[in-house]
C-alpha cells in the first residue's frame, strides 16, 4: 500500500491526509497520488494511471472525489490504535466500567479487577459508531478551543502590554515626585537666601554704625587733646556736650550689641516628609483586574430595547441645563458623566444617583476608561487657546484630580486601547501614547469642521469607529488608519457620539430633530441593524454607553436626566 506523506499529521494541527503514489514511490519519487485502485490496492498519480487504466480495463479506480472508499491511511491507522500511556502498545479492549480504552499493559495494570474488560473486535461486532457527528462535535469544540486560545493569547499580551503602560506611569509618577521635591528644595533654598541677605544686611547697618561712632569718638579724642588753659570757656563748654552726648550713644550701642552674640544660619529639615516616605510601601497600589471578553457573542446581534427609566443628575452648583456628552461604567458599576453645559464630571452610584463632581474651568466633552479606577477626560476651548486630557482618578467615591496632557491641537473625542490614546480633533484622528508621544495622524479630513467629531475601538483594537457630522456619515478605519468602510443612510443626519460595546456592537447617537435615535449598526460598520429609540421621543442624544453590568443602554442628552434602556 502507499506510504501516508510525512505532512500528515502536524503537531497541534488537524491531519491533512495525503498519499503518494504507489508507482512512483518505488521509483523512489515523491508524487501525489490522485486515484486509488481497490482491485490493485494501490495509489496512482495522473501519470501512472493512465498505463494502469492501459493495462487493467476493467479496474474502476476511485479519484479525489471519491476519497471517502480510500482505506484509511497507515498513520492515521497507527496513531489511532497507539495507546496514549504505552506508546510501543496497540489498544485492543475497552473497560466499560471506566469508559476507558486499554492496550494489553493497561489491562493488567489497570483493569485486571475490573469485569466489564472486552476486546474491541467483539464489540464492534454489536456496536456502530457515529463519526459524522462526532466530527461536527469536534469542530465546534475546536472553534471555541480557538476562541479560548485567541483570548489567553491576547490575555498576555494585554498583560504585558498594561506592564509597560503602568511602568511608563510609576516613572512618570516618580518624576513628578522629583519635580514636586525640586520645587520644596527651591522654595527652601529661596528662604534661606532672604534670610541671609536680612541678615547681611542687618550686620552691615550695626556696623556701619560702629565704624561710625569710632570715626566720631576718635575726632573728639584728637579735638580735645588741642584744647588748653588758654582756649575759651565756649570751645569748652561744646567739646565737653559733645563728648558725653558721643560717649552716651557709643554706651548704649555697645550695651545693645554684645561682643559675644554671633550670627548664624541653621536647617531643621522637616522630618515629617522622611517619616512619611519611610512609612510607604511604595509609589501606589499594584492592582490587577480581569476584563471579560464576549469571546461568544455576536457583534451583530441586535439589541431589543425592553422598557426605559429617566434618572435626575442636576446637582444644586448647576447653573445651566446639562448637557450629558460623554458617558462612561466602571468596572465596580459606577457611572461617570460629563456635563459639557455646567463643566464639570458626575460621578453615578449603581442606581444613577450623583454621588461626587468634578468641576474644570471650560468645556469638558468627551471620556475614555484607562485602568479600574482612572479614566481620561478631553477638555477644549478654543477661545482661551485650551486643549488638553485630564486624567481623574475614582477614589472612595470621590473624583481625584490627576496629571493632563497639553495638545497643540483641539480635542474632542477621546478612545483608549492598550496603551494608545485615540484623540479626534473635530478635522483629524491622532494616536497618542500615555505619556503624550504623538504616534501618528491616522486620519484627516479638512473639508469642513467636524468631519471627524467622536470617536470608538472596537474591543480587540482591529476597528476604530468615528463620526462625520455634515457629512452624515460613520467612517471605520483599521489599525494602520486605512479606511475599512463608510456607513452612509437617509436616517443617518448630524450623527454625533459613538459606542461599542463589550461584545461589539456599534451604537451611533443621530440628532435629526425632530426625531432623533440610536441606531445600531454592524460590526463591519457597512449596514444598519436597529433603530432603539422610538421616533418622537423629543430627546436630542450627544452620547450613549451599554452597561454589561445591568444590561441596558444609557443615553446623555440635553436635559437634566438621563435615559436608561433596559435591552436585551
Amino acid at each position: 500500500m502507499a506510504t501516508f506523506s510525512q505532512s500528515t499529521i502536524e503537531k497541534g494541527s488537524d491531519m491533512i491526509q495525503d498519499f503518494l503514489c504507489s508507482t512512483c514511490e518505488d521509483k523512489k519519487l515523491d508524487n501525489t497520488a490522485d486515484f486509488y485502485c481497490q482491485s490493485c490496492v494501490k495509489f496512482y498519480c495522473r501519470t501512472c494511471i493512465g498505463m494502469h487504466s492501459q493495462l487493467f480495463t476493467k479496474h474502476a479506480p476511485y479519484g479525489r472525489g471519491a476519497m471517502k472508499k480510500w482505506p484509511v491511511p497507515k498513520k492515521v491507522e497507527d496513531f489511532l490504535l497507539k495507546c496514549d500511556v504505552h506508546i510501543d502498545k496497540n489498544i485492543k479492549m475497552f473497560c466499560s466500567e471506566h469508559s476507558e480504552l486499554c492496550c494489553t499493559n493497561c489491562a493488567f495494570l489497570n483493569h485486571r479487577h475490573c469485569q466489564k474488560v472486552t476486546l474491541i473486535s467483539d464489540i464492534v461486532k454489536s456496536q456502530s459508531a457515529d463519526l459524522k457527528h462526532l466530527s461536527v462535535s469536534i469542530q465546534t469544540i475546536l472553534k471555541e478551543m480557538k476562541k479560548l486560545q485567541d483570548n489567553q493569547e491576547a490575555s498576555i499580551q494585554n498583560v504585558q502590554s498594561s506592564y509597560d503602560e503602568q511602568l511608563s506611569r510609576i516613572q512618570e509618577t516618580r518624576r513628578e515626585i522629583n519635580a514636586t521635591l525640586d520645587t520644596i528644595e527651591q522654595k527652601t533654598l529661596k528662604e534661606m537666601k532672604d534670610t541671609l541677605t536680612k541678615l547681611q544686611a542687618s550686620t552691615k547697618s550695626e556696623a556701619d554704625k560702629c565704624i561710625r561712632l569710632r570715626d566720631e569718638l576718635k575726632q573728639l579724642r584728637d579735638a580735645i587733646q588741642d584744647i588748653n588753659e588758654k582756649s575759651k570757656l565756649e570751645l569748652y563748654f561744646i567739646a565737653t556736650r559733645k563728648c558725653e552726648d558721643k560717649i552716651e550713644q557709643s554706651t548704649t550701642f555697645l550695651n545693645t550689641n554684645s561682643l559675644q552674640d554671633k550670627l548664624y544660619i541653621t536647617f531643621q529639615p522637616n522630618s515629617e516628609i522622611v517619616q512619611y516616605l519611610s512609612k510607604l510601601s511604595g509609589l501606589g497600589r499594584i492592582e490587577h483586574s480581569t476584563k471579560t471578553l464576549m469571546v461568544q457573542e455576536d457583534p451583530n446581534k441586535v439589541i431589543t430595547v425592553l422598557r426605559k427609566s429617566e434618572n435626575n443628575v442636576k446637582i444644586s452648583s448647576d447653573s445651566k441645563r446639562c448637557m450629558i456628552t460623554g458617558i462612561l461604567v466602571l468596572p465596580d458599576r459606577q457611572v461617570l458623566v460629563v456635563d459639557n453645559n455646567n463643566n464639570n464630571v458626575k460621578l453615578l452610584d449603581q442606581q444613577y444617583q450623583v454621588v461626587s463632581h468634578w468641576s474644570v474651568t471650560k468645556c469638558p466633552i468627551d471620556i475614555c476608561q484607562i485602568t479600574s479606577s482612572e479614566v481620561a477626560v478631553t477638555v477644549d476651548n478654543v477661545k482661551n487657546n485650551i486643549h488638553e486630557v485630564q486624567f481623574i482618578t475614582v477614589n472612595n467615591r470621590q473624583l481625584v484630580q490627576g496629571r493632563k496632557l497639553q495638545l497643540l491641537h483641539r480635542c474632542n473625542g477621546i478612545a483608549y486601547h492598550h496603551g494608545d490614546l485615540y484623540i479626534t480633533s473635530s478635522t483629524a484622528l491622532y494616536k497618542y501614547k500615555l505619556n503624550g508621544k504623538l504616534v501618528s495622524k491616522m486620519y484627516e479630513d479638512t473639508s469642513r469642521d467636524y468631519t471627524v467629531n467622536r470617536c470608538a475601538v472596537s474591543p480587540t483594537g482591529d476597528k476604530l469607529y468615528f463620526t462625520n457630522v455634515w457629512q452624515n456619515k460613520l467612517l471605520t478605519l483599521a489599525r494602520d488608519g486605512s479606511v475599512l468602510a463608510t456607513f452612509t443612510d437617509p436616517g443617518l443626519e448630524s450623527p454625533c457620539g459613538v459606542h461599542v460595546t463589550p461584545a461589539g456592537q456599534v451604537l451611533v447617537c443621530v440628532r435629526i430633530w425632530p426625531d432623533p435615535f440610536i441606531l445600531q449598526v454592524d460590526s463591519e460598520g457597512k449596514r444598519k441593524l436597529a433603530i432603539l429609540m422610538e421616533k418622537n421621543c423629543m430627546l436630542n442624544p450627544y452620547s450613549v454607553c451599554y452597561n454589561r453590568h445591568t444590561a441596558s443602554v444609557i443615553v446623555g442628552h440635553q436635559d437634566n436626566s438621563i435615559i436608561v434602556f433596559k435591552v436585551q
